[in-house]
């Protein structure tokens, strides 16, 4: 592992908070497979990622959910700053089970038949019984070992859920105080790792990207989003047999908490995406844990890993 810098930003006021927008799924799974023609030790793994986002991605374009909030469901939420889609108090009337079975009818066409069964166990299991797998995956817990391996597909439903409420706010929420700042200000749900991005209005800037509806809200860069602190940030990437960093991924770990998150640069790469290159950066995490001073603090529901 390579220890990296940073550098500040020159934009003096990003927007603090932004929406999702209806093309993220589609630029999701582009760059998943990309990263899997480039990743062969993971290539497998990355296409089939791609396959479920691309079917996230139809299932956002095309498909109505059976239930609609009123156009006014979540004014007083944004009025008073409160995360208007809060997960666990909207996962009992959101038709995410819905959306589950179209995501599952999508993939039955497209996946090998070794990945059959996954998808054939998940469709046998009751809606109460799928439900609960909603509720751990919300609660972040890893589940039982015999159910671990449905548990992205169940996340990944509840992102286009999400997603699609996130599109239909009327404006983006408040972003939270220092209090709550490691949360989404639109779903209260923890990020999936940082961004640092590089258009014209947030060039250099640092977000956090949320793991469940992909708002992305501005976090001073060097400063770990877990404790607030800087003076003992550093970063930290894995190098090729040559010494290159081939990953737009690195870990911003901190010394204080002992966490880290991941952080993505799209000066390394334009096309870099939060969950594409954080499932493609998998043997960073495999290798800070077998360090074991850092724990992740970032949370990727297509990628649940046990105890």
């Amino acid at each position: 592992m390579h220890q990296y810098g940073t550098s500040p930003t020159g934009i003096l006021n990003p927007p603090p908070v932004v929406l999702p927008d209806r093309q993220l799924f589609a630029r999701r799974a582009r760059r998943l497979r990309e990263l899997a023609e480039r990743s062969p030790e993971l290539g497998d793994f990355l296409g089939f990622m791609a396959l479920l986002v691309q079917a996230q991605e139809a299932v956002l374009q095309e498909r109505q959910p059976s239930w609609q909030p009123a156009p006014d469901a979540f004014s007083l939420a944004l009025e008073h700053g409160m995360p208007p889609l809060q997960g666990q108090a909207l996962l009992r009337d959101l038709d995410w089970q819905g959306d589950l079975e179209a995501l599952l009818a999508n993939l039955e066409l497209r996946i090998a038949a070794r990945q059959r069964p996954v998808l054939e166990q998940l469709a046998a299991l009751p809606a109460t019984e799928r439900q609960r797998l909603a509720e751990q995956l919300l609660a972040q817990e890893p589940g039982a070992p015999e159910v671990r391996g449905l548990l992205p597909l169940v996340g990944a439903a509840l992102q286009v859920a999400w997603v699609r409420l996130a599109l239909g706010l009327p404006q983006p929420p408040q972003r939270h105080g220092d209090a709550s700042r490691v949360l989404c200000p639109t779903c209260a749900a923890p990020p999936l790792a940082s961004i640092v991005h590089a258009d014209r209005d947030r060039d250099n800037v640092r977000y956090l990207h949320c793991s469940l509806c992909a708002t992305e809200w501005h976090l001073e860069r060097s400063k770990c989003s877990c404790c607030n602190t800087s003076a003992q940030v550093r970063y930290l990437a894995l190098e090729d047999d040559a010494g290159k960093t081939p990953l737009a991924a690195q870990a911003e770990t901190c010394e204080s908490c002992d966490s880290y998150l991941k952080l993505v640069s799209k000066s390394f790469n334009l096309g870099a995406e939060p969950l594409a290159d954080d499932l493609a950066s998998l043997p960073l995490d495999f290798a800070l844990a077998e360090e074991g001073r850092y724990a992740r603090s970032g949370f990727n529901p297509l990628f649940i890993a046990g105890e």
